[in-house]
């Protein structure tokens, strides 16, 4: 049905619509244009929708396949419920991990954006405490383990942005999209992903004088093509796109990958890249678990309130101090990859081994640490 002949139903009317469209099996499910999505997302948003249905709905996008249009209209409504707020750089990188966490190792992401602020690259990271279906270690835990405060408010993660000690914050969803978080519940409740958890990497919330530039991972190929429409939605000027270890921004330490840039959210440029084009040599693809975490009965525990996972952050907080300052291992190699990847990608280095350098100068000299340390002390 045109979006059209939807403006004179009621709430009521048109979620019940909207349902008969989207959850008709797989054959038989219509696809929404954009204005659809985008209402009946703010439907749910606004609490205005019943919780049955706003769980069908999510679900029903999800088992029939989204389309592009139904994920920029979500997005919309999402944007829709929130006040951008202004950040006095002159370009902003976003860098979002999966929002349910690490299982599998140690993740050191939490630390890259401390290491990109000493390159003059101001830098924001987003999050929740815990989320589904992996609820696994999450930045806002290792943070928390690393002396940083993760439940600061909008204005103070401007503060520490703009600040030229600092240059880098993590801001909760609560503080980003308060109207997303307060789905967490049913989100959890689901147990499955739903389409939120493609599309709230794409959110913006903070806007700096001249651009934005998301940078987000991947592990299946049709997503780069997906984030990348996505973070053009968003008001992002351009989006890198790296396939990364459990879906985050650090690529593995032990194989070829690649990463993808956008600038038009429909043009994707792929970069190949290879750890030994660092110096890199490992045996582990990623910073490796402590012996008493490392076996598949821990690894597979995937439920609220995850205790294996708060041991992940720990150790996962005690790996990248270390690497911050000074210590050689896994975790230092992880920073300088992701890094590197991430300055080339900005253009600030001719080559993925000259942006190395620039990413190991900022470890060596202490400025990455004392960036880290400022975040620490403000918060």
């Amino acid at each position: 049905m045109p979006a059209l002949e939807t403006d004179s139903m009621t709430d009521t009317e048109f979620m019940r619509d909207v349902l008969q469209r989207i959850a008709t099996g797989p054959t038989l499910s219509k696809d929404l244009p954009a204005d659809d999505a985008r209402r009946a997302m703010r439907l749910i948003l606004e609490n205005r929708a019943d919780e049955v249905q706003a769980g069908i709905f999510l679900i029903a996008l999800r088992m029939k396949r989204e389309t592009d249009e139904e994920l920029t209209g979500i997005l919309e409504a999402i944007h829709d419920g929130i006040s951008p707020m202004s950040v006095k750089v002159e370009q902003l990188l976003t860098i979002v991990d999966p929002y349910d966490g690490y299982l599998r190792g140690l993740p050191v992401a939490p630390f890259l954006p401390a290491v990109l602020a000493a390159c003059s690259l101001p830098t924001l990271t987003h999050g929740v405490d815990a989320m589904g279906p992996k609820f696994g270690a999450s930045h806002a835990m290792i943070l928390r383990q690393a002396g940083v405060n993760p439940d600061i408010s909008r204005q103070a993660a401007a503060a520490q942005l703009e600040a030229p000690q600092c240059g880098w914050a993590y801001l909760s969803q609560q503080e980003l999209a308060p109207e997303l978080a307060a789905l967490t519940d049913l989100r959890t409740r689901i147990v499955k992903r739903p389409c939120l958890t493609t599309i709230e990497v794409a959110v913006r919330s903070l806007v700096p004088l001249t651009s934005s530039h998301l940078v987000t991972g991947f592990v299946h190929k049709p997503y780069p093509p997906i984030y990348a429409r996505l973070a053009t939605a968003g008001g992002f000027a351009s989006s890198i796109l790296v396939r990364g270890v459990e879906g985050g921004v650090v690529p593995s330490l032990t194989q070829a990958a690649r990463y993808f840039t956008s600038e038009d959210g429909i043009n994707l440029s792929q970069v190949d890249i290879e750890p030994a084009e660092l110096g890199i040599s490992r045996d582990e693809r990623a910073i490796p678990l402590p012996a008493h975490l490392a076996d598949d009965s821990i690894r597979s525990v995937k439920a609220p309130g995850n205790q294996f996972a708060q041991e992940i952050a720990t150790e996962a907080a005690r790996a990248g101090l270390a690497a911050l300052a000074g210590e050689n291992g896994p975790a230092r190699d992880s920073l300088i990859y992701a890094g590197a990847v991430i300055v080339q990608a900005r253009g600030l280095a001719s080559s993925l081994a000259e942006a190395g350098d620039l990413i190991r100068k900022v470890l060596d000299n202490g400025e990455a640490e004392q960036h880290f340390r400022a975040a620490a002390a403000s918060s």
